[in-house]
Order: structure tokens, then sequence, then C-alpha cells
């Protein structure tokens, strides 16, 4: 329910409805409304158990770095504790058993666990590691590029279907070597995973990823190759993932690990577009892309809120006390437009980061901070060069008022992205 376009926040004991369409159509706004007034508030989410709602920039640091807050609900001492996100994919529709995948997962575990399984694969995601898979990315971006205009229907083309997409996602396949013949499917399943889908179609989608991690795992293990499953599979690892930790890697990269890029690079494309001010200045320094795609990722990034954090005891988060076993949900997307952490916070400022040391939210903090955010970073940077270097009058082809967006309350992202790859041209007067 929403009262002159605000969400609905606490009034009594009525919790703020995470689900709110005012709040998915546009957190950044709505979300100030609730930041400006209290620390913390509690939150409701249809099937899950009640969460606590952060959205200040320096609550949500401290909820990912302090100890006294951990992401694996079972580590949390005395009670049982509900698993927020194992509770939500059942809510969506996920089939009984392959909750076993989440509990197993990088993003799911803590201490020990955790460090063990990202010490495994952190090195395929090293700034050295992406930098050298550079060229790769600007092949593939130059290949999706030329074959744009071969989708347009009257100079119109949506960039999301035929660029954005399609870049990370072949990136990641060729990361960890799913054969050509395989990656529609991949492609497809992973779309639904992320697009809000609830119910038959996503637990289908889910089991189908699980169920090609399994071949995939067979595969490399049977035909080893030089691609990161091979790698994890080899004998010489001292402390080798089990299979239930492989395949949920495997199911996390593909998805997590190419959804945030590909609406970053539709989010960024759309900003850019409606401030020429700051694609012009991008277009006069090229060695501005690093800082313009930390600045998008604060401004536009994609990522809505982070995973439920739950206190190992009890503690307070600003004035607010949190009990022990209590579940704090981030809202990243209210962090990163906090004024008490940026100024001028909701204005697109492209050299932003050569002058401030405050970091945003986007890709997380702490030992949770994402795997694949230099990834994601340097996929992004090659897109919008080569989009805007190789179509200079790109235009969108609908006014932004008109822009469907998903209906996914954890990601911010457009439906499609339609732009026209040169102006409309002009019949002379007779």
């Amino acid at each position: 329910m929403t009262t002159q376009g605000q969400a609905t926040t606490e009034t009594g004991d009525e919790p703020l409805d995470l689900a709110d369409q005012e709040l998915v159509r546009d957190p950044f706004t709505s979300y100030a409304h609730i930041r400006e007034r209290e620390h913390l508030v509690r939150g409701r989410v249809r099937g899950v158990d009640p969460m606590w709602v952060a959205t200040r920039h320096d609550d949500i640091r401290t909820i990912m770095s302090d100890p006294d807050f951990t992401i694996d609900a079972a580590t949390v001492p005395g009670a049982k504790v509900a698993h927020r996100t194992e509770q939500t994919w059942q809510a969506r529709g996920m089939y009984a058993g392959h909750e076993k995948y989440l509990r197993a997962g990088i993003f799911d575990s803590d201490g020990s666990d955790h460090r063990r399984l990202r010490g495994l694969v952190t090195a395929a995601f090293s700034p050295r590691r992406v930098a050298a898979l550079r060229p790769r990315i600007e092949a593939i971006a130059a290949d999706l590029l030329d074959r744009l205009p071969d989708h347009a229907e009257d100079g119109v083309v949506d960039l999301i279907e035929h660029f954005a997409r399609p870049l990370p996602i072949t990136v990641i396949c060729e990361l960890i070597a799913v054969p050509e013949a395989d990656r529609d499917r991949w492609r497809s399943r992973s779309a639904t995973l992320a697009a809000g889908t609830c119910g038959e179609e996503l637990g289908d989608a889910l089991a189908g990823m699980v169920a090609d991690a399994h071949l995939l795992i067979g595969l490399h293990t049977a035909d080893p190759g030089d691609d990161l499953i091979s790698e994890l599979l080899a004998p010489h690892h001292d402390d080798r993932l089990s299979t239930d930790e492989l395949v949920s890697l495997i199911t996390n990269l593909v998805v997590a690990g190419h959804i945030t890029t590909v609406n970053l690079i539709a989010n960024s494309t759309e900003a850019l577009l409606a401030h020429p001010d700051q694609l012009a200045l991008l277009r006069a320094d090229p060695a501005l892309m690093p800082h313009a795609v930390d600045e998008l990722m604060r401004y536009c990034g994609p990522v809505v809120r982070a995973l439920p954090r739950y206190a190992t005891r009890d503690t307070t988060v600003g004035a607010t006390p949190v009990c022990a076993g209590e579940a704090v949900l981030p809202i990243v997307s209210a962090a990163n437009r906090d004024p008490a952490a940026f100024a001028d916070p909701d204005r697109l400022d492209l050299s932003r980061t050569r002058h401030s040391k405050e970091p945003h939210l986007g890709f997380g903090h702490g030992a949770h901070r994402c795997l694949g955010a230099h990834l994601a970073q340097e996929e992004t940077a090659v897109a919008l060069a080569a989009l805007f270097s190789r179509v200079p009058d790109l235009q969108l082809a609908v006014d932004p008022e008109h822009l469907q967006r998903g209906t996914n309350p954890l990601n911010w992202h457009l439906k499609t992205l339609p732009v026209r790859l040169q102006p409309p041209s002009r019949t002379p007067p007779a």
C-alpha cells in the first residue's frame, strides 16, 4: 500500500512490505523516506519470517563487517534460527531438496568454511586474471555490436536482448566451459531465476540448472580442460570442493555472476543517455571509465538488497536493539544514496570517486564483498566504451518514463532497453 508516492512503513505493529511496488519501481527515492526517520524498521516478505531493514550507509557497513553479525543462520548460538534466504526461495517455488545447495554455497557460509570456499576460487577473479580476460571480452562485445544492426527494426533494437545480456553470459559460460550447444539453455534458465518469476516455472528452472551443473562436473571430470571447473576438480587441490559445493558455485556464478553485469550495463546506458553532460565528459576523457563504472554502480546499480545478516548476540544498530538470532536485511540502493555518506547523492557525477574516499556498497563490503566485482566492472567498462564508440548517435527509442522495469524486488532492472542506432531520417519538405 502506498500513500502520496511513499511506501508504507511501520504504523504501530505494521511492518514494511518489501514487495511494495513503489519500493520495487524506485528503491532510491522510496527507501529514502525510511532512511531519514529510522536506523532500522521491521520488514516482511510473504512466506519469510520478519526481518529488520537497514537503509543507512554506516549501519550497513557495520552489519556487513561486524563479527556480531553472520550471514549463516546455522552459526547463531542457541536456538535454531530461520534461514531467510532459504525461506525466500521456498516461497518463490524452489523444490524440496534444493535448499542444500544454498547451505553449501560461498554466499551463505561464514568463518573458516567461507574462507576455505572463497580461497579456492578467488584467484580466478583477481584483478590480474580479469585484466587478462579483457581482450576476449572486447572481442565478444565487438562481435555483438557487428550483429546489432541485423536485429534492428526501423533502426530500433533491444540493447538488453542483443548486447547487455549475451556479453556477460558468454564470458561466464566460457570461464566454466559450458559447451556451446548448451549455452542457450543456461541463458534461458538463468534469466528465469533472475526475473522474479515464481512457482513451478522457477522450480523447474532451478532444478534444470542444478541438473546441468551435475552434468558439467561430470564432463570436466572425464575430460578436464583449461577452465575454472576443471581447475577446481584437479587432484592437486588439498581441500577440494564437495559436489554440492561445486554445484552451488556453478549455479551462483552463472546467475549472480552475470545478471548484475547485464543490468549494470543496461542501467548505465540508460543513465548516460539521460545525462548527456556526463556522457560528453566520458567521451572527452576515456581514462575516466573506471571511475564512471564505480559511480554508475552507486547511482543506478541493480542490487537493491544484500543477503540478510543474523545477530550472534544481543546488540544494537544505531539506537535500535537487535536480539540474538534476529535478521537484518541491508538495502544497498538506499545506502548508496545516503547523504550522510555522499554529497548530493542523487546527482550522477562520473568523476566522484576521483575525490571521494567513501566507498559505495553496490558490491557489498567486508568478507562477503562480491567475488566477481572486478569482472563485472571490467565487462561494464568494455561494453560502454565499445557501445558509445561504435554507435556515437545512440538514442533512447522511447521516453525514459515509458521504459518498463522488472518486478523482482531484489534487482532494479529494465525489462527491455529499446534504443535507436542512428537518428531518424528527416523527410525533406515538399
